[in-house]
């Protein structure tokens, strides 16, 4: 597991989360995109270095599966951490867009011209 900092320490996963295994909200999947708050707040308090991390990656949107990924931690302990960026109003979460089936008529038209070809 890693979650070692630039120093080289351990960082454990449960100090990150403050002892915390569950997520306080249910809606984060692999591919939520997360994007750091422009402007951030300043009435929230100072972030913890592993939160700044996570805000300098989300300066762009990013999966939480990506941004997992790219910090080496579980996605379980990212997601608590989201969660307090979150609440602190400091990132902003947008879910996955839900996927429709196409139009079986529309495909069969597309299919018959492509045989044309």
């Amino acid at each position: 597991m890693g979650g070692s900092d630039p120093s080289g320490r351990l960082v454990r996963p449960f100090t990150l989360t403050g002892g915390r295994t569950r997520p306080s909200r249910a809606d984060f999947t692999l591919i939520t995109t997360v994007t750091a708050a422009d402007p951030q707040p300043e009435s929230a308090a100072r972030p913890q270095p592993e939160h700044t991390r996570i805000l300098r990656l989300c300066a762009r949107p990013m999966a939480v599966a990506e941004l997992a990924a790219r910090l080496d931690l579980p996605v379980s302990v990212v997601v608590i951490m989201l969660c307090d960026l979150l609440e602190a109003g400091r990132i902003t979460v947008r879910p996955p867009r839900s996927v429709t089936t196409p139009d079986p008529d529309l495909l069969q038209k597309v299919r018959e011209g492509l045989g044309r070809l």
